[in-house]
């Protein structure tokens, strides 16, 4: 069983685990759609950006981005000014899943932009819209309901990839129970962990879940 101070720590952790990704798929979605727009931009230095900002964070492993916001910043700092930038390490893992959730959601966005029909952009310039005017009342309400899945899966992979902040000393829910673990020579910690992201996970999914069923009748 557990005790009263080892509850408290995993519900420290837990709430941990939850802050971070809220705070990653909030900020990674307004900057997700800042970049799936310029995925799709006709500028061609615009789009050369984004791609490349999409290309680095989807191809280098969420763990390396971290360690080079925690460890390589400071270095990289101390070499050019003479004194190192470092960030709190909270504030570290919240800006590394912000910038790579959106990478991954521009991908959504952009594919779920650019499956409604061309001709929807085509008939709102006819009726006078700007490109921008066209995009936020014309095609991006009729692509949210198709990302609803997608974001939804984007959402559980970010609460489980949290457990890699234990990396770098913070006490998420999977540190936590490790701590216990080892001081304890315990091994049923995990299992109470498992059952807290199970929970978790599956609290993201029915909402998407009934969020999808809601929107669907409209399709």
């Amino acid at each position: 069983m557990l005790t009263t101070p080892q509850i408290m720590a995993m519900l420290q952790g837990t709430v941990l685990t939850i802050q971070l990704t809220v705070i990653g798929i909030i900020a990674g979605t307004i900057l997700g759609i800042v970049l799936a727009l310029g995925r799709i931009s006709k500028s061609k230095l615009l789009n050369a950006l984004t791609w490349f900002y999409v290309w680095v964070f989807r191809g280098t492993p969420l763990l390396m981005q971290l360690f080079i916001i925690v460890y390589a910043i400071p270095l990289f700092t101390l070499d050019i000014l003479g004194n190192p930038v470092r960030l709190p390490l909270l504030v570290a893992a919240a800006v590394t899943y912000s910038l790579n959730s959106a990478a991954y959601l521009a991908e959504i966005f952009r594919a779920g932009i650019q499956s409604i029909d061309k001709g929807q952009m085509e008939a709102s310039k006819a009726l006078g819209m700007s490109y921008y005017q066209a995009m936020f009342k014309i095609i991006i309400p009729q692509a949210y309901r198709r990302l609803i899945p997608p974001v939804g899966n984007e959402i559980i992979m970010l609460l489980k990839d949290t457990s890699l902040v234990a990396s770098i000393g913070l006490f998420e829910l999977l540190r936590t129970v490790n701590q216990m673990s080892n001081a304890t020579g315990r091994w049923f910690y995990y299992i109470y962990a498992a059952v807290v992201y199970l929970f978790l996970t599956s609290i993201v999914q029915l909402g998407f879940d009934k969020i999808e069923k809601r929107y669907s009748i409209y399709d």
